[in-house]
């Protein structure tokens, strides 16, 4: 058995780049595929009969290209010739068959004796009738800004093959002509099938859509404390829909009959907060010309929510732990005491662990906060969560409006792919408005979005300066979040789960800003004492 594997390093020599390895039918077979790339034509056609081109001039038969889930690395196969896939749901894990190994290494393999090839899995049952060992496998990643995109594959005859490498060459070439259709018709068939996920999810109570890994994550944590009194602490960044999930608590909760009070308490002055949250008497201070039930008696028998629980003063962090703890309150000019029944969820865009160490929040309230801590990731870190999100949002301003936008161009599901949104699920959200608003077609453009995200290319397509750098540093960013989640914030455990050093792994965190002690198990005692337990900050 003759099994050949190419560095990424010979795909470029052997890639197309260098011609004069091609003779004349291979040079004729790439203008032919240039052609009809060329043609205004459904990508599917277009690559069906690229297939059907490979396999009349070079004799590739059984040929296939199968595109890749950015989300789950997994590879599924799409367009097939010679190959009867109607009705079938092939896919591949990463590193699962030739196929899957492929797809995550990103180095083509080539087999002589498809006959002796252990890790052949052939899913479709095409060569179940025909003689393996007659048979040579070729099986070639197709890359796009420097990402595995998709794979395509086929059979030749073995006593036709020559030279393996050739043989690779010549696919290695065909794929650098169809890397950028297969690339758009992966961001198509992604977004064809989130749009039917949308489309058959019953409307939840509250507004939160995401298939991701990391919101799958904070549905499982809503599902296990909604059904509880147990006080809940939900971080995140300004923008990823901390009120929602506080909402999605108290409504799958015993208490969804009951009030749901929000308060914004870096919107609430020291002079009023204690009239604002525990209410006053008539004449209770100059101003009080009635009597005011607080926020807390308003929320009897139901749930409060303190949004920017960060920015309350230590003056008004000092009357909040009092009512925690007592759960009483008493009015302002009162002699009378309200016992409350309420349920606290409170929310911070804030480090309030690193917030104590410096004096600005009070130890005693954090604990009595963190009972059970929810982490809302970034929109950057949610993947094709993107696209549901962006199609969700032209449903919902396109209606509004009255307006016949229906669907998001390619280039512009590129841009939200490639763009980091410093402000989360609302800059989205006021992205789409904006953008339906100014849309007269059915599609939204990319000369519809805000300049911020619209990008020039070469071509005189508008295309984001530094595109591949954001969804490296994307990539990279979301890759370290999940080993550090997976090893409980132990970073010399995260380095080596990556491949790395310490020292890289920490200079990465620090760059991109995320803090390993949110994914570490809560303990008792202060935290500054676990600071001074941190790991050593050795090179390694």
């Amino acid at each position: 058995m003759t099994k050949q594997i190419w560095s990424p390093s010979q795909i470029g020599t052997a890639g197309g780049r260098n011609l004069s390895i091609h003779n004349y039918e291979e040079l004729a077979t790439l203008h032919a595929i240039a052609k009809i790339l060329a043609q205004p034509k459904e990508l599917r056609g277009q690559l069906e009969e690229i297939l059907k081109e490979m396999s009349l001039r070079l004799g590739m038969e059984r040929g296939m290209i199968s595109l890749l889930d950015r989300e789950t690395g997994e590879a599924w196969l799409d367009v097939a010739h010679d190959v009867n896939i109607q009705g079938l749901e092939v896919t591949y894990k990463p590193g699962e068959g030739i196929t899957g190994k492929v797809a995550q290494t990103g180095r083509p393999m080539a087999v002589a004796n498809l006959g002796k090839e252990t890790h052949f899995l052939d899913r479709t049952g095409a060569r179940r009738s025909l003689n393996r060992s007659e048979l040579t496998f070729l099986c070639v990643p197709i890359i796009y800004d420097a990402r595995v995109v998709g794979v395509l594959s086929a059979d030749k005859v073995a006593r036709n093959v020559e030279n393996l490498d050739r043989e690779l060459a010549m696919i290695s070439s065909v794929t650098e002509l169809i890397a950028r259709a297969v690339h758009t018709r992966a961001l198509e068939e992604e977004n064809r099938r989130l749009k039917k996920i949308v489309g058959r999810t019953h409307a939840p109570s509250v507004d939160i859509i995401g298939k991701s890994r990391a919101m799958q994550e904070v549905f499982g944590l809503i599902a296990q404390v909604a059904d509880t009194n147990t006080t809940v602490l939900i971080n995140g960044e300004t923008g990823t829909g901390k009120e929602l999930v506080a909402r999605a608590i108290h409504l799958n909760s015993l208490r969804k009959n009951g009030p749901l009070i929000y308060v914004n308490c870096a919107a609430m002055p020291d002079t009023l907060i204690e009239s604002e949250l525990f209410g006053h008497e008539r004449g209770a201070f100059t101003g009080a010309l009635h009597q005011r039930r607080g926020r807390f008696e308003e929320a009897h028998g139901g749930t409060i929510f303190l949004d920017e629980v960060g920015e309350l003063s230590t003056a008004a962090q000092v009357k909040v732990l009092r009512v925690l703890q007592e759960k009483q309150i008493q009015p302002l000019g009162s002699s009378r005491v309200v016992n409350v029944n309420v349920r606290v969820i409170t929310a911070t865009n804030r480090n309030l662990e690193n917030d104590i160490i410096t004096g600005r929040f009070r130890n005693d309230l954090y604990y009595r906060l963190n009972v059970f801590p929810i982490y809302l990731p970034p929109l950057r870190e949610r993947g094709t969560d993107i696209i549901m999100l962006a199609d969700h949002f032209v449903l919902k301003f396109a209606s509004e409006s009255g307006k016949p936008v229906k669907r998001i161009s390619t280039p512009v599901l590129e841009s939200f792919l490639a763009y980091q949104w410093p402000g989360n699920v609302r800059e989205l959200e006021n992205c789409i408005e904006r953008a339906v608003l100014l849309a007269n077609g059915d599609t939204l453009e990319v000369f519809h979005l805000p300049p911020s995200l619209q990008m020039k290319t070469k071509d005189g397509e508008k295309k984001e300066q530094g595109k591949l750098r954001n969804v490296v540093e994307s990539q990279e960013r979301a890759l370290i979040i999940n080993a550090l989640r997976e090893t409980r914030g132990n970073q010399s455990k995260a380095a080596k789960l990556l491949g790395t050093t310490k020292r890289i792994t920490q200079y990465k965190i620090q760059k991109f800003g995320i803090d390993p002690w949110q994914f570490r198990p809560k303990r008792t005692g202060s935290p500054a004492h676990h600071a001074a337990k941190e790991e050593p900050q050795t090179d390694m």
